[in-house]
C-alpha cells in the first residue's frame, strides 16, 4: 500500500525553536516588530515595495477586492472558474461583478483568448490565479491587459515563487495575494500577504486590515488631512473604511521567517519530483503536456487524456484503495461556477460553457507533491496509475 497522504507537515522542528526562544524573550503577541520584519523580509524575497500580513489569504483577497473597488469603481472583474472559493467570494463581498473566463489545460490559468472575448467598458481588473504551483501568465495576458488599460490582480495563494520571464509572480499586477496556510509552500500555519508597488493601494489595504482606523495608515500627509475634514471626530477613532479586524499576529511571522530561509530550496525539490513524476506516465492515457516554465508545483496534477467516466472511476477507487489522498477536480474542488454559491448569484450563466474547466472538474485530481516525498514512491505511484 502506497499510504502517501495530501501534505506533509510544514511546520519543522526549527520553527518551533525559533516560537519557543520568541514566547521566552518578548512581551507583545499581536501584530508588532516580528509581522513588519516578516513583511519586509517577504517584499525583498518577492521583489516589490510594500508587502501587508494579515490572517490568511481569504482575507487577502478580501482587502485586496475592497480596495480595488475603492479605486476603481464599481464594475466586472474577469476571474477563473479553476480557483479558491475565497477569490469570487471577495468579489462578491466588494460588490464588484465576477465575470468568468475559461482555463488552459497546459497551466490551468486563464486562457487570453477567453479574456478578450468577455473584456467590456465595465471590466475592471483581471484576477488571475496561479494554480497549484503553475505560472499562469503569459506576454499576450499582458500585452492585452496593457493595451486595454486593465488592472491586473495575482492569486498567488498557492504559488509561492512561480516565476514568468524570470521574475517571480505577485510582481506583474497592481496587487497581489499570498496565502501561508498550513500545506502551501510556506506556511505560518494560518496567514497570507497582499504585495504591491502601488504607495495608494498599500495605504488603503492598511486600513482595512484593522477595522478602518485612520491611524492604521502610515502616510503622515493623508492621515493629517482626513483628521482636518473630521474635526468632529477624535483622530484615533476616525473609521476611514469599513474594515475588520483582519491583523495576523507576531506568532505567525516567526514560523514564517523562520521558514523562509528554506523556501527556495524546497521549491526546487517540488519541482524535480513533478517532472518525474511526469515523465513516468502514459501520455496516451494522461494529460502530461503541462508548461512546467516557472512552475514551482505542490501538488501532482493527474488529468485524463480524454473524457472517459469509467476509467476515470477505476482511477480514483485504485488510488483509495492504495491510500493516496487526493482532491477531485483539482484546485477548488473544480468548476467553481458550479458551486451554489455563484449560482445563486449568477442564475442567468451557465457553466457548461466552460469547456476546460468542466473538463478539469470531471477528469481532473491532484495529489500530494512535498519536498520530502520519497522518488519511490513517486515511480511506484506512476507505475500504479499506468497498470489502471
Amino acid at each position: 500500500m502506497l499510504n502517501i497522504p495530501l501534505m506533509s507537515n510544514n511546520i519543522i522542528p526549527a520553527d518551533i525553536e525559533a516560537l519557543i526562544a520568541f514566547l521566552r524573550t518578548s512581551n507583545r503577541f499581536t501584530n508588532g516588530p516580528k509581522v513588519r520584519e516578516f513583511e519586509d523580509a517577504w517584499s525583498d524575497w518577492l521583489g516589490v515595495r510594500h508587502s501587508l500580513m494579515v490572517n490568511s489569504g481569504s482575507s487577502a483577497n478580501f482587502i485586496t477586492m475592497s480596495v480595488l473597488r475603492d479605486l476603481y469603481g464599481p464594475g466586472e472583474v474577469i476571474v477563473p472558474p479553476i480557483t479558491w472559493e475565497s477569490d469570487l467570494a471577495a468579489v462578491f463581498a466588494a460588490g464588484l461583478t465576477p465575470v468568468f473566463a475559461d482555463v488552459t489545460l497546459h497551466n490551468l490559468a486563464l486562457d487570453e483568448a477567453a479574456v478578450m472575448r468577455v473584456l467590456s467598458p465595465k471590466t475592471r481588473a483581471v484576477f488571475l490565479t496561479h494554480v497549484l504551483g503553475f505560472n499562469g501568465l503569459s506576454q499576450s495576458m499582458l500585452d492585452l491587459l496593457a493595451q486595454r488599460g486593465i488592472v491586473l490582480i495575482e492569486d498567488v495563494c498557492e504559488s509561492h515563487g512561480a516565476t514568468f520571464q524570470d521574475k517571480k509572480c505577485g510582481t506583474y499586477g497592481l496587487a497581489s495575494n499570498f496565502s501561508f496556510y498550513y500545506a502551501h509552500h510556506l506556511s505560518t500555519i494560518e496567514g497570507g500577504m497582499i504585495c504591491t508597488d502601488d504607495e495608494e493601494f498599500y495605504q488603503r489595504c492598511r486600513l482595512y486590515r484593522s477595522h478602518g482606523l485612520l491611524r492604521e495608515s502610515s502616510d503622515a500627509e493623508f492621515k493629517s488631512a482626513a483628521a482636518a475634514a473630521h474635526p468632529d471626530l477624535n483622530p484615533e477613532f476616525l473609521f476611514v473604511v469599513p474594515g475588520f479586524n483582519m491583523r495576523s499576529t507576531e506568532l505567525n511571522a516567526v514560523v514564517g521567517l523562520s521558514a523562509l530561509t528554506r523556501l527556495d530550496e524546497n521549491n526546487q525539490k517540488r519541482c524535480r519530483n513533478f517532472e518525474l513524476f511526469l515523465s513516468e506516465l502514459d501520455p496516451s492515457r494522461y494529460y502530461t503536456d503541462f508548461d512546467l516554465a516557472g512552475s514551482v508545483n505542490y501538488a501532482f496534477v493527474v488529468m485524463l487524456r480524454k473524457p472517459d467516466p469509467e476509467f476515470f472511476s477505476k482511477l480514483t477507487s485504485c488510488l483509495s484503495a492504495e491510500k493516496v489522498e487526493f482532491r477531485r477536480g483539482t484546485a477548488g474542488g473544480g468548476n467553481m461556477a458550479r458551486q451554489p454559491f455563484v449560482r445563486e448569484r449568477m442564475t442567468d450563466f451557465d457553466p457548461t460553457l466552460l469547456h476546460n474547466a468542466d473538463f478539469v472538474h470531471f477528469y481532473g485530481l491532484y495529489t500530494g507533491n512535498y519536498p520530502d516525498l520519497d522518488s519511490g514512491k513517486i515511480h511506484v505511484l506512476a507505475q500504479l496509475l499506468n497498470s489502471i
